[in-house]
């Protein structure tokens, strides 16, 4: 569970480079990337958390009480914790990365018709 929630970050922050190479990609992506900036913005808990830590109690490990990012990949990020404004930031993060691969798609698509 932990790699495939790993793998949905990295997707909602990089799937724009996929859709370079398979353009189909984008009808998945850019609801993720959306999913992915909402969950930031609000300060909601991705359904992907409780369900990592309902298999983790399940195995007898203790869960989290924080999302995802908070847990593994803000620690090594930002020791003093996720704030409001790094909420803020991560989201701007995921959106900037995407409104630019995006563009350069777009382009590269005008350019060849």
């Amino acid at each position: 569970m932990l790699l495939l929630h790993l793998a949905f970050v990295l997707f909602a922050l990089f799937g724009a480079i996929l859709a370079l190479r398979w353009p189909r990609l984008v009808r998945i992506h850019l609801p993720a990337a959306v999913w992915a900036i909402c969950i930031e913005l609000t300060g909601a808990i991705c359904p992907l958390t409780y369900l990592e830590n309902n298999l983790r109690a399940r195995a007898g490990q203790q869960g989290y009480a924080d999302g995802f990012i908070a847990h593994y990949l803000l620690p090594a990020l930002y020791p003093a914790g996720l704030t409001p404004a790094v909420q803020y930031g991560l989201a701007g993060v995921v959106l900037g990365v995407n409104l630019l691969l995006y563009a350069w798609l777009w382009l590269r698509r005008c350019s060849r018709r």
